[in-house]
């Protein structure tokens, strides 16, 4: 595994610790070696690996530190020092190959290349990765050796970005080598999506328009931008959760069933979703989409600051930190159901869910009192932290004396699951699935070229119009709360509320 940016953030916090935990459930080969490439020309073997082993030990994602296991790690991590963008530096990279690869026979020499860099130098990587000879073309998905490339989030900024990025990559890897990662898709709940559509015949019957009035999808943020104000002011909250986590979602809700759970069969239905998402026109942009920026307020008894105040924020910004936005799929299962999609930094909660709601029943035979207490039915699928399914649903209050009178009490009661109670262990962290997906070369998980696009094709109009058209009075939300008032406003037109989980 080569790690191009093996000494930023993403290296430290999520690729070794997930390298760390497959090895301690023996799920990478005894051969397996980790080359780390950065520009820090003072770094050697063993700078880095002191550096790693600081970073393990800090590391919420690992379990005990065991320190024969690190001795193990340690001996198979090198570094080389290079600057990506430079050709020239690629035939240094390829001699330390050579070199930890000596002693494997050619057929199981397999490279996953993983660019965990800015996306601004994508570009310059793949190329050089090609002209170079490092990572070679392949026929078929199951040749040896294989080449891997893994690309981050953000792919591309726009429409047009996307698609340039993608002809790239194609032009000198094949699909099958191409992996566009979303560490959403590699939670628990999310994978959980398709076997609790599709596996239990209590849920599909009534997956459609005839049962379900409205979907909420939400992916909620305690943190604000902390050091990553320039980023952030380059992508804002559309760019940065809904054209990749939150269309995932809706499309693994929305999408039909696959003929079978194979990675062409399953990305093949998602993109149809995409595809039939109603497009948001510059006329129908003011009734479906809100936006807004946290203000100051409190966080866990702190005062915090607010967007405009962070470090490398614009005075005047308009970058909206929060975006609700009600989407349609027209399709014949869907027809008529809204979507809505909310994210947002500085909210009340950490929590990201998808709550399907069910129509009220047609008629309310228990009394005029109850038409008020009454809440519809609601399955929630929480992504995280607390990764699990929830079904709420009435029940009678117990008690004779209601009887007597024309009324019966009725309440609302959760039926829970959770995966931690259930199982007896937190699910594994979204890093160390994607990684061993990438290795055995199962692409269920990651993001196709065209659905990359269908994405994009719905979210780059309300990009483009948001920043075409500046607001003259950016609406805000106090840091700590669930948002603007203009987000309740948006669906309250359709007699829903937004659910604080």
């Amino acid at each position: 595994m080569i790690i191009f940016g093996a000494l930023g953030d993403l290296s430290r916090r999520k690729l070794l610790p997930a390298i760390y935990e497959l090895m301690h459930q023996h799920l990478v080969d005894e051969q397996f070696q980790v080359l780390g490439v950065g520009r820090d020309p003072g770094q050697t073997d063993d700078t880095f690996r002191e550096q790693m082993r600081q970073a393990l030990s800090a590391s919420d994602e690992v379990g005990r530190f065991d320190e024969a296991l690190w001795q193990d790690l340690c001996t198979r991590l090198h570094f080389v020092s290079a600057d990506l963008t430079d050709a020239g530096d690629y035939a240094a990279i390829g001699e330390r190959l050579t070199q930890i690869e000596a002693k494997c026979p050619p057929e199981q020499r397999n490279r996953l290349f993983y660019l965990a860099v800015p996306p601004s130098v994508f570009e310059p990587i793949v190329t050089n990765l090609s002209k170079s000879g490092l990572a070679p073309r392949t026929r078929t998905a199951d040749g040896r050796p294989w080449a891997r490339i893994v690309v981050e989030k953000p792919f591309g900024r726009s429409l047009e970005s996307a698609q340039h990025l993608n002809a790239l990559l194609l032009s000198m890897f094949a699909e099958h080598q191409t992996y566009r990662i979303d560490h959403y898709l590699g939670k628990e709940t999310v994978q959980n999506v398709l076997v609790l559509r599709f596996a239990n015949s209590i849920f599909e019957p009534i997956w459609n328009r005839q049962w379900i009035h409205h979907v909420q999808i939400t992916a909620a943020e305690t943190v604000g931008v902390e050091e990553r104000g320039k980023y952030y002011e380059e992508a804002g909250v559309v760019r940065d959760m809904f054209q990749n986590h939150l269309l995932q979602l809706l499309s693994l809700t929305a999408m039909e069933p696959p003929a079978q759970m194979s990675a062409n069969a399953v990305r093949d239905e998602k993109v149809k979703v995409l595809r039939s998402v109603r497009w948001l026109t510059p006329d129908a942009i003011p009734d479906n989409a809100v936006r807004a920026q946290y203000t100051a307020g409190a966080m866990d008894g702190k005062q915090v600051p607010g967007y405009r105040q962070e470090k490398d924020v614009a005075a005047d910004s308009n970058v909206p930190t929060f975006a609700a936005v009600r989407l349609f799929v027209d399709n014949w299962r869907w027809n008529g159901v809204p979507f809505y999609l909310r994210s947002g930094k500085r909210l009340a909660r950490r929590e990201s869910e998808i709550a399907v709601q069910f129509r009220s029943p047609p008629h309310l035979m228990f009394g005029h009192l109850t038409r008020e207490a009454m809440r519809p039915n609601t399955l929630v699928m929480r992504v995280q932290p607390n990764e699990g399914v929830a079904l709420n649903f009435e029940v009678k209050v117990p008690g004779a004396a209601v009887a007597l009178t024309s009324n019966i009490e009725i309440a609302p009661v959760d039926m829970e699951f959770d995966y931690a109670n259930a199982f007896g262990e937190v699910s594994a962290p979204a890093y160390e699935t994607l990684l061993l997906d990438v290795m055995i070369g199962e692409a269920t998980l990651f993001t196709r070229s065209d659905e990359v696009e269908a994405a994009w094709r719905v979210i780059d109009p309300l990009i483009q119009h948001w920043e075409a058209n500046p607001p003259k009075r950016m609406p805000g939300y106090a840091a700590g709360t669930w948002g603007p008032r203009e987000a309740d406003e948006l669906i309250e037109e359709d007699g829903v509320e937004w659910r604080e989980p």
